[in-house]
């Protein structure tokens, strides 16, 4: 029975990969256990296993009586001396139990408590070892699908991919090859989760690392990145040597390395946008592919107005307003949107003049009109090297109209 009983789970171990130690401690417990069935207490009980040897071992100890009351604790003098010929009363004397004594439904139970306790074993190592794993990517072949989401096998291991963290556009099938990055490992009453994602934005970040060296060097700094799964994600990237160009690093020669993500992303549009530590830059380049004229700050309550020409103005915002929120997440800023006319209109509302107000000569009017500059606030943007590079505008005519303009911007700013 001992040899039965070793080999069969000296096998189960070998199967599972279980350490030599491990095994010991799992058995020692049953045995235990079998012990405390049998005989109500296992406190006069030491079970010794060698793993090596394929023994288990059981020792009781007894204390040598004249009667015996309690046949678990004690034993009488006639049957101690059959163990050891110079036992004496009132001494301590230890038999040795055989396995057999325990029954083969007892021997059968405790293989079934073994196989349980290798199962939770193995449930506890899945959990501490994808525990060390979270944020790296994985490979692994599609073996069920159900509505939930889906199930992948990685190795031996079996792990998740909720429908939430799939990219919703991408069809997977039975038998795929998909890579995903490892999210978070879930440890409830039906056992461990591993969950893994395609839609999370560390799985973008994961990807630009293994594909862009200066990256996983270090030369090229992801600030940030943000992600609609499936259709578009802006990457801010900075480069820390000034002879590297963080975009075109991440973009690659004619696209190669920024495509092999997109196909990987099932065709994902990828921003990649130069930090800036200047918000007003940052966010005029966050919301490409749109080209605002003008971006106005509120930095203390993380607000921007970007003018816009009115022909970029959906460009900007977006399919269902999805450019500007991405670049809103980048950024930090909540940003508003405003058409080029409307901004001009709205300047002229709050006290700057339209050119038809201004004291000049209509001649200089007509030709500031003819070349679009309408109001003050135009004028205001030109500056002076922009008036002199105006049709029919002359250095003394620059300087009277700067000088006019100055006088309203000065009478508005003391107000």
């Amino acid at each position: 029975m001992n040899l039965e009983i070793m080999e069969a789970i000296t096998q189960i171990a070998k199967d599972k990969k279980i350490e030599k130690e491990n095994l010991r401690d799992m058995l020692e417990n049953i045995f235990i256990a079998m012990i405390e069935k049998k005989y109500g207490s296992a406190e006069n009980f030491d079970v010794i296993v060698n793993i090596d040897k394929g023994d288990i071992e059981i020792y009781q100890e007894k204390t040598v009586v004249e009667t015996v009351e309690n046949p678990v604790t004690e034993i009488t003098l006639e049957d101690a001396l059959k163990i050891d010929e110079d036992a004496e009363l009132g001494e301590e004397i230890v038999e040795v139990i055989d396995p057999e004594e325990f029954g083969r439904r007892l021997i059968i139970s405790a293989k079934q408590n073994l196989n349980q306790r290798i199962r939770d074993f193995e449930r506890e190592n899945i959990v501490e070892e994808y525990e060390n794993r979270i944020g790296e990517i994985i490979i692994g072949d599609i073996h069920q699908i159900h509505k939930r989401g889906i199930y992948i096998n990685v190795d031996k291991t079996e792990v998740f991919l909720p429908r939430e963290e799939q990219i919703y556009n991408e069809r997977l099938r039975r038998g795929n090859t998909v890579r995903s990055i490892i999210k978070e490992v879930r440890n409830d009453g039906r056992g461990p989760e591993i969950i893994v994602s395609r839609g999370d934005s560390k799985f973008l970040i994961r990807l630009l690392e293994l594909e862009v060296n200066e990256i996983d060097d270090g030369i090229v700094i992801i600030r940030n990145v943000v992600r609609e799964p499936g259709d578009r994600a802006k990457v801010a990237v900075e480069s820390i040597d000034r002879r590297v160009d963080p975009v075109g690093a991440c973009v690659g020669t004619k696209g190669s390395r920024i495509q092999a993500i997109v196909r990987e992303l099932n065709n994902e549009k990828i921003d990649v946008i130069n930090y800036s530590s200047e918000p007003e830059i940052f966010i005029m380049r966050a919301l490409t592919p749109a080209k605002p004229i003008k971006i106005i700050v509120n930095r203390e309550e993380k607000m921007a107005v970007a003018v816009l020409p009115d022909d970029q103005m959906a460009i900007a915002i977006g399919r269902n307003g999805q450019n500007l929120r991405l670049a809103s997440r980048l950024t930090g800023y909540q940003i508003e949107p405003i058409k080029e006319s409307e901004y001009d209109s709205e300047s002229a509302s709050i006290g700057m003049p339209t050119v038809d107000e201004l004291e000049l000569a209509d001649s200089i009017k007509t030709k500031l009109i003819d070349a679009g500059v309408t109001d003050g606030q135009k004028i205001l943007e030109l500056e002076m090297e922009g008036l002199l590079a105006l049709p029919g505008i002359g250095p003394k005519t620059a300087e009277k109209i700067w000088e006019i303009i100055q006088e309203f911007a000065t009478d508005d700013a003391g107000e």
